[in-house]
């Protein structure tokens, strides 16, 4: 090979490993960049099984048809949220200034609960052709960029949901938009000169601003890299009313299948007042066969009933009395296979006049 071709071939090498060069995306075990994928973190208590480390994870992408459950740990590097987040800290590391992030959670790293902003945690990560939009509910995750990845203890008990999406920059401006709605505690970011002032509405929501009037909701299409729609509904803590049963199934035309952690007291009951109810799930139950309850599960989704809807929604909010008074969203898809894996999972649930 000549000279001059082993130089090319080096600075391509160079432009493709660098922060800067490399495609943000949501990324595969494998560091492949995927459209979406869904992980559903295993809790650490189930039934009829001996007690795991609660670091196992299910996993589901355009190319899996039902869960899978990955050879990887959800505190390796390895694991697909692992492999994602890998573009946040070598931004941070290479501090480069052609990309943005937002680091949100209001029970942040080392950092008192909050109350005040939403009840929603994310990561959002792009630069000026793309980037990922990670929603999850894991408490104290991620770890601050100058710490690197890890996976924090807390969030070893309890069933967990992650779903990443990349979206093109087209998308960020709409996004920002819905986060005033969902105001975050963003504990950490970073907004280069180069996407203002055309972003300086999320420089707003990172300083803590929020929509200031009525309507206190917003619903907005946000198509994926892949073609993929989803619905975003966001809803500021003035809205005051159940996210699930109060406008998402009312809106989407379908009864619902609801998981939201039930381990307070002041859960809200399946709701069949309205013209379409949402039916609080009680059992899980994931390929294996992985069995647990919703007082062991952290994470936050609803299923169509019906098969034929095909709905399902990923997101931030318990269906409790307190959360009705709090902002935070849920982004819903009729993704076929998403749709057939959640409903799937559906073990046993609360209706109007008993259990089924």
């Amino acid at each position: 090979m000549k000279t001059g071709s082993i130089r090319l071939l080096f600075f391509l090498l160079i432009i493709h490993l660098s922060p800067s060069g490399a495609e943000i995306s949501c990324r595969d075990e494998a560091g492949r960049p995927v459209d979406w994928f869904v992980m559903y973190k295993l809790p650490k208590y189930q039934i009829h099984q001996a007690v795991g480390m609660g670091l196992n994870y299910m996993y589901l992408d355009p190319s899996t048809d039902d869960w899978q459950r990955s050879k990887h740990l959800v505190n390796t590097t390895e694991s697909a949220v692992g492999r994602t987040l890998q573009q946040l800290y070598s931004t941070y590391k290479s501090k480069v200034n052609d990309r943005a992030y937002f680091i949100y959670n209001d029970a942040a790293p080392s950092m008192p609960y909050d109350m005040y902003h939403g009840h929603t945690k994310g990561v959002l990560l792009f630069d000026e052709a793309q980037g990922f939009w990670l929603i999850h509910s894991v408490p104290h995750f991620p770890p601050f960029p100058k710490k690197g990845y890890s996976w924090p203890s807390s969030g070893k008990r309890n069933g967990q949901t992650l779903f990443c999406i990349t979206y093109k920059y087209s998308q960020v401006t709409e996004i920002g938009k819905q986060l005033l709605y969902y105001n975050p505690r963003v504990y950490n970011w970073s907004l280069p000169d180069i996407f203002l002032p055309e972003l300086s509405h999320l420089q707003f929501v990172a300083k803590g601003g929020s929509v200031s009037k009525s309507p206190w909701k917003r619903l907005t299409e946000l198509t994926s890299t892949g073609g993929v729609q989803f619905q975003s509904f966001a809803k500021y803590k003035h809205f005051e009313d159940d996210i699930y049963a109060g406008w998402v199934a009312q809106t989407l035309k379908t009864d619902l299948l609801a998981e939201t952690w039930n381990g307070s007291k002041h859960q809200l009951p399946s709701n069949c007042s309205l013209p379409k109810h949402v039916y609080n799930i009680v059992r899980i139950k994931l390929p294996g066969p992985v069995l647990f309850y919703s007082s062991n599960d952290h994470s936050k989704w609803c299923v169509s009933l019906g098969h034929d809807e095909g709905w399902t929604c990923i997101g931030d909010l318990n269906r409790t009395f307190g959360q009705m008074g709090r902002s935070a969203g849920l982004l819903c898809t009729r993704h076929p296979a998403i749709h057939r894996a959640f409903r799937r999972s559906v073990s046993w649930y609360e209706n109007c006049t008993g259990t089924q």
